[in-house]
């Protein structure tokens, strides 16, 4: 990809409101002047060149001006070089009228572009005013926000012939769509919300934060576009403009600007403790800080993230720990009586002398974790000395490790607090936080589960071994044994409070409504989430886990199996965004993986490829192991039915390198569908039949559904009766609904193919709706009935398939090309399109290179073609 170059002119993104004003002022009706103003940075430049290429366009003569300081003080000084030669100036009245006459008797009528008009000079705003005023130009300016003008200008632009437009930052939306344009790609959603949080929507910030990212390394491209260092750099131009406008902060302003640089937030009385309250409102009017209120006190932070970050780049080191522990000595002096005072102190203290009261760090270390701030409590636990490190401080860094990506690490300090517990709690408490890591870090079932066996030994309370078993469930309901794991769960079904762990119950509640999910008990598993949710929210305070949203993925996980796609992604999408607000990245992960699956359902394979690469992303960055194959299968599925099977055999090739933990059954299809677009489609069957057996061997039983349908897609649907023994025992529409679909693809029935299309539209299954419809049609023709064969029926089938965002698979594929082929002569003609011999296919399918080539011959005589090379061109097209 195009690395983006300075020189390069961003595309005008999110300005339709502005630029749909420009006709009437270029026509005259009303206005004849178009002023865009706004604070540095937003673009306001860029709208004009826009809003001046548009004028050309229509037949306008352009031409430009740049107004500046040193211009301004020359009359005339900005525009003089657009004047006539000899125009006689000695009577500036009369010049101006002369000019005014012939400019408006021009065929091109002019317009003039000023940029910076604060800077104008007073006669070139006065020229400017009487030329709209006699309607001899049009005129397109940028003004920034806030600076003094002239009288002159001020007159200019709060004329009645201009109209006036304030350029706003651009909202996270439009920064997604501008950064997914100018990278050429798909970009991760905390990326993009990192960007659009440290930029403010401003363009020109946005701009040099991804320039200076790409230089550095810290943004590349995968299946998305990720941040990969903890802070955005920019570019020394980006330090260059932020440092002159915090300039004008003056001597005593800068003072305030420093404390809020290091310490965040403050109270109005500790910023009042270094600045006037007059320099406070000078810094608040220049756009410098901000005040908001805080609960009960006002608190004054710095007007942009980014301005922190140049003024901490220019603090000596004695400079800063003044700050630090001035401010430290400050909430010390007021009784430190907010309950994050303790957390700032030990941090203002650490990072000013490199040391902190023991009990103090540990304070703060406990309300950094209770905040999620889990780089900083690892910061404060390691201040404390060794002597000091109690096992619940132990395991309070174990914890720590863990969330910020430290497997290995975690699982050694464990081990060795292990070896060293002396108590029941302990020998607990350190079983609950290995067996976490094990399994949800590092993809370890059999050691997590080996871990939780050997502690039985030694918890022998009722209490502890009721949090043994509802641990061992938690691992087990992911794991391939939801039936055992809900055995395990029915410790839950009492009240929380009364609960012997409140956070191995919390998980617990979250993998039960899975189970539930899993084993096809919708019903019970939707409603079991939705009380999990509730019952999370309730306690939060006391909870450990990140999130309450973490029992929405239950929820979204029953919904979208209860055929209710469109809840489910719009519970789990905003969700997602709460999460990557909140900083949680763990969440994060399997959120994306749900909406990922979501969308798979939904036969959306473009949307479900960037949620599965949301997932990896996110993973990988923070060494989560468990979901890792499952993303890259799914990613490799929606790559081979998008028809880009170099991405399919990358994941496919990276996936063998992670552990197999987590264990639904679906794994296997990133392999079946990239067979699939391959032509080796009793392969792909294959493939699907003994990961169904197996799903079927551990009760995921919604997951063997999904399964043998792909059998039926692919050519399978007489060897699919089981799904009527599924649709039996799982409840909600979609089991019985891929059941009757295999059963109608087997019979060949267009009147029930076009029937089941139908109820699939209506949950929202858009690619099954569309692989039901084209059968439909297919079969019809086969069969030479005409009823089903009508215009409308078409328009809807292509209506259908157009929703599913460019998949093609086999029943998509071969709806004209093939239609005249049986499902043995359309396997074996894809194999040949795709270079097979006929003793390769022969191999593959079971067969005689004889029976082959006799299937070729008669695939060659209904198609009209008479060379392997035709029948790739012909089968080629079917699939485009």
């Amino acid at each position: 990809m195009e690395v983006p170059i300075r020189s390069r002119r961003w595309p005008m993104m999110g300005r339709d409101v502005e630029l749909d004003r420009l006709p009437g002022v270029l026509a005259g009706r009303h206005f004849r002047g178009f002023v865009v103003s706004g604070p540095a940075g937003v673009g306001k430049t860029r709208l004009a060149e826009e809003c001046l290429d548009r004028a050309v366009a229509t037949g306008f003569q352009g031409v430009r001006a740049t107004a500046s300081s040193a211009a301004g003080v020359v009359p005339l000084g900005a525009i003089g070089h657009l004047l006539p030669a000899g125009l006689d100036l000695s009577d500036p009245a009369a010049a101006f009228a002369s000019l005014g006459l012939a400019l408006a008797r021009r065929k091109r009528r002019l317009v003039i572009m000023v940029d910076d008009l604060h800077l104008l000079d007073d006669t070139s705003a006065r020229l400017l005013q009487q030329l709209l005023g006699t309607q001899a130009i049009r005129l397109i300016a940028t003004i920034r926000s806030g600076e003094p003008v002239s009288d002159a200008v001020d007159e200019l632009q709060n004329a009645d012939a201009v109209q006036r437009v304030e350029l706003g930052a651009l909202d996270e939306a439009t920064v997604e769509a501008l950064l997914e344009r100018i990278l050429g790609g798909r970009v991760g959603h905390r990326t993009v919300r990192e960007l659009f949080t440290a930029s403010g929507g401003n363009v020109l910030y946005l701009k040099e934060l991804v320039e200076g990212a790409l230089a550095s390394g810290a943004l590349t491209d995968g299946e998305v576009w990720e941040l990969t260092a903890r802070s955005l750099a920019g570019t020394p131009r980006l330090s260059e403009l932020i440092s002159a406008r915090l300039a004008a902060a003056g001597q005593e302003g800068n003072q305030v600007l420093e404390l809020l640089a290091l310490c965040g937030s403050v109270g109005r009385v500790d910023a009042e403790s270094v600045a006037s309250s007059d320099t406070l409102k000078a810094l608040e009017d220049a756009g410098l800080v901000q005040e908001a209120s805080d609960g009960k006190r006002v608190a004054v932070g710095l007007a942009h993230p980014l301005y922190g970050e140049v003024v901490r780049s220019s603090l000596p080191a004695l400079r800063r720990r003044a700050i630090l522990l001035a401010q430290a000595a400050r909430v010390h002096a007021r009784g430190a009586r907010r309950r994050d005072d303790t957390l700032h102190i030990a941090t203002w203290q650490l990072a000013a002398t490199g040391t902190a009261d023991p009990a103090l760090l540990t304070q703060a270390a406990a309300l950094a974790r209770h905040a999620h701030d889990y780089r900083q409590a690892v910061v404060l636990i390691e201040a404390i000395p060794e002597a000091s490190r109690t096992v619940p401080v132990q395991l309070m860094h174990g914890e720590a490790l863990f969330e910020l990506g430290r497997q290995e690490e975690a699982v050694e300090l464990l081990a060795r607090v292990d070896a060293t517990v002396r108590s029941e709690w302990e020998k607990l408490a350190v079983t609950v936080l290995r067996t976490i890591i094990l399994y949800w870090g590092c993809g370890r079932s059999k050691d997590a589960l080996a871990v939780i066996d050997t502690a039985k030994t030694h918890v022998t309370s009722p209490d502890g071994q009721r949090v043994l078993r509802v641990l061992e469930g938690s691992v087990c309901a992911v794991s391939g044994q939801p039936t055992r794991a809900l055995h395990l769960f029915e410790e839950l079904d009492e009240d929380i409070q009364q609960a012997p762990n409140i956070n191995v119950w919390l998980a617990g509640m979250m993998m039960k409504g899975a189970a539930l999910a899993g084993v096809g008990r919708m019903a019970e598993a939707l409603e079991w989430a939705e009380h999990a949710y509730s019952t999370h929210q309730r306690i939060d305070d006391q909870a450990q886990l990140p999130h309450p949203g973490t029992q929405l993925n239950s929820v979204v996980i029953a919904l979208a199996q209860a055929g209710r796609l469109g809840d489910a992604r719009e519970i789990g999408e905003r969700t997602f965004n709460e999460f990557v607000a909140a900083k949680a990245p763990l969440p994060q992960i399997w959120m994306a993986w749900h909406l990922a699956r979501v969308e798979w359902m939904a036969g959306h394979p473009a949307s479900a490829r960037k949620w599965y690469a949301e997932s990896l992303a996110v993973a990988r960055r923070i060494n989560q192991l468990l979901v890792v194959r499952s993303a890259l299968s799914g990613l490799a599925a929606c790559a081979a039915h998008l028809g880009d099977l170099d991405a399919a055999d990358r994941a496919l090739a990276d996936l063998s390198k992670y552990p197999r933990g987590f264990d639904i059954g679906e794994e296997v299809l990133g392999t079946v569908w990239t067979l699939a677009a391959r032509g080796n489609l009793t392969q792909a069957r294959e493939e699907l039949k003994e990961a169904a057996l197996a799903a079927q061997a551990g009760d995921h039983r919604f997951a063997e559904v999904l399964l043998l349908t792909d059998m039926a897609r692919l050519g399978g649907a007489r060897d699919v009766g089981r799904l009527n023994e599924l649709a039996q025992v799982c409840d909600g529409p979609l089991p019985s609904l891929h059941a009757e679909f295999a059963a109608a693809l087997a019979a060949d029935s267009p009147q029930r193919l076009w029937q089941v299309s139908e109820a699939f539209e209506r949950l929202g299954a858009d690619l099954l709706a569309a692989e039901a419809a084209t059968a439909s049609l297919t079969a019809s023709r086969r069969q030479g009935n005409r009823a089903h064969q009508t215009p409308a029926a078409t328009h809807r089938t292509e209506v259908l398939t157009a929703r599913c965002q460019g998949a093609r698979t086999p029943l998509l594929a071969t709806t004209e090309a093939t239609a005249p082929l049986t499902a043995r002569e359309r396997e074996i003609a894809f194999l040949a399109a795709g270079g097979a011999s006929s003793k390769d296919i022969a191999t593959a399918l079971g067969l005689s290179a004889r029976t082959v080539d006799n299937h070729l011959a008669r695939a060659y005589s209904k198609l009209g073609v008479t060379t392997r090379r035709d029948l790739a061109t012909i089968l080629a097209g079917a699939r485009e």
